[in-house]
């Protein structure tokens, strides 16, 4: 019988992390059908790949393109790297489950990832089915794997108020958790440093991990971060979680952020370590840059963003109030972080600072003829949750370690999004992370090995998520694979010209669909929302 597609030739690298080896491998349907020596067999198509390196399509661990992809469902930014699946949901973000009397807040919550403002009306879903069923009308370029986010969570149940649940409350976020789990959310995620998931404190976080331990899936923190003097309590937080549940930890965006503790890479993995050998199931994901980026409102006083945007500036009305705001932020970020105000680049402002992106808040504030201070408030209640800054406060060193170690996993913290971003400035990982890692740390550094690399994108990455049929090249598995150049695949976006897309990725195929022909999108959408539910059956069934 013939296949659809015929690779013949290829330098298989099949996401096991095993060695490369030369094989011709064909697709029928959605399905990778046959992987060796097909000499024999014939194809309605033969793509003729010597020299090239055959792989399964990058699976993003850490996303937040809840809401880019409704905006625009092609991808482009992800497609052009290879990615052939998102995990949105992350940071304690979700775009589910909504409440009907609190659409505004969702609203306003959701601008934090950094996107276009879905405005309360365009919010017609309340949960992880209606939210699939939105995105599928795209449909979606690439498949989407969602978690269900703390933030958004709490938002349905308590608005953006700054204290702890009541005993009813919290039965009903432990129900909305449940529910998205049982729809098919693969996990849950906190983000906090973001508020409001940044509000619920360690007993919360535990009662909802619970109901994720439960049901088997994966939590996935992106952890508090506070100036201590030494030590980092923040994965210790995670991992004491995950320990008194018996949850899964997927740690977010393993970075060093506070100046005093750069260097010490090699203390927070030996924490893992400890962990993974007590018999905790624990992994941690990372980005290829030594910068960060998010919402400028993360960083101004918790106390400050209660009651969201419009809460910020009924409070910041006040002179007295706003006094202590700058006060409180001029001491440092994250109870103490010291400013470096130089390091802080504007990415996204709004109408009236459009002319401010690009440049640090140093270097702004100094146009604006203020100070950085008064200038981050008024950026933040002239534009609110929308603002977006990229933060230099880490080191290479400390992230190549980060990078190069068993456990990690290769994810962007980035969206889904059109190259063309009208002068926008998004940090360079939403549209590099892949290519970077292919290129700089696998061809030039030498950091990981290309089967190593490619495992830590794809199969290791299928493991945590329990994707039993993708990640891989095999028979049986499903077609997301990705066809590139080793000679020259390496990413071209930077911080100053972010929104380049790579070279050396050749061909990428979704769901048995080739969706980029010669680095350029062909327009195919074979993207679907996946599962857990609908996966874990299927396992079930192959293993029957």
């Amino acid at each position: 019988m013939d296949a659809d597609v015929l690779v013949r030739g290829a330098t298989v690298v099949d996401g096991t992390g095993r060695e490369a080896y030369v094989a011709d491998v064909a697709i029928a349907g959605d399905r990778v059908v046959a992987v060796g020596d097909l000499a024999g067999q014939t194809a309605r198509r033969v793509v003729e790949a010597e020299g090239l390196v055959l792989c399964p399509g990058f699976i993003d661990i850490h996303t937040h393109s809840d809401v880019s992809l409704l905006h625009d469902p092609a991808g482009e930014s992800k497609v052009l790297q290879g990615v052939t699946t998102e995990v949105p949901g992350n940071c304690g973000f979700s775009a589910f489950p909504l409440a009907e009397d609190r659409l505004d807040l969702h609203s306003d919550h959701l601008a934090r990832i950094g996107d276009d403002v879905l405005p309360p009306a365009a919010l017609t879903w309340r949960d992880l089915d209606g939210y699939a069923a939105k995105l599928e009308q795209g449909p979606p370029t690439l498949n989407v794997a969602p978690l269900v986010g703390h933030g958004t969570v709490r938002v349905a149940v308590m608005g953006v108020d700054q204290r702890p649940p009541t005993d009813d409350e919290l039965d009903r976020m432990r129900r909305l958790v449940a529910e998205s789990l049982e729809q098919g959310a693969f996990g849950l995620s906190t983000g906090l440093t973001h508020i409001p998931s940044g509000y619920g404190d360690t007993d919360e976080v535990r009662e909802l991990v619970r109901v994720v331990a439960e049901h088997g899936a994966l939590y996935a923190t992106h952890a508090r971060t506070s100036a201590t003097p030494e030590g980092f309590p923040e994965v210790e937080e995670a991992i004491d979680t995950c320990r008194s549940v018996g949850a899964r930890l997927q740690f977010s965006h393993a970075a060093i952020n506070e100046p005093h503790k750069w260097g010490q890479a090699g203390d927070v993995v030996g924490l893992f370590e400890r962990a993974e050998a007590a018999g905790l199931d624990v992994g941690f994901d990372v980005y290829p840059y030594d910068a960060s980026a998010s919402s400028l409102t993360q960083y101004l006083p918790p106390w400050v963003q209660a009651g969201g945007t419009e809460g910020l500036r009924r409070l910041l009305a006040d002179p007295d109030t706003r006094a202590r705001a700058e006060r409180d932020l001029a001491a440092g970020w994250m109870d103490g972080i010291p400013w470096f105000w130089d390091r802080v680049l504007i990415s996204r402002a709004g109408p009236g600072h459009d002319h401010l992106v690009g440049r640090s808040l140093e270097e702004a504030a100094h146009l604006e003829g203020v100070d950085p201070v008064t200038l981050t408030l008024d950026l933040c209640l002239a534009h609110g949750n929308s603002v977006q800054v990229v933060l230099f406060y880490r080191t290479e060193d400390d992230m190549t370690t980060f990078l190069a170690h068993r456990l990690s996993l290769v994810g962007s913290d980035g969206s889904a999004v059109p190259l063309d971003q009208g002068g926008l400035k998004p940090h360079p990982r939403g549209f590099g992370t892949f290519p970077r890692v292919l290129g700089r740390y696998v061809r030039e550094q030498g950091l990981l090995s290309l089967p190593a690399a490619v495992h830590k994108m794809t199969g290791a990455v299928a493991e945590r998520l329990q994707l039993p049929d993708r990640g891989v090249v095999r028979p049986g598995a499903v077609a997301d694979l990705v066809l590139l150049d080793p000679a020259t695949v390496v990413d071209r976006a930077t911080f100053t010209e972010p929104t380049q897309a790579p070279v050396g990725i050749v061909q990428v195929l979704v769901n048995g669909t080739s969706v980029v022909e010669d680095g350029r999108l062909t327009g195919a959408r074979p993207g679907r929302v996946l599962r857990r539910t609908t996966v874990a059956r299927r396992a079930a069934e192959v293993a029957r």
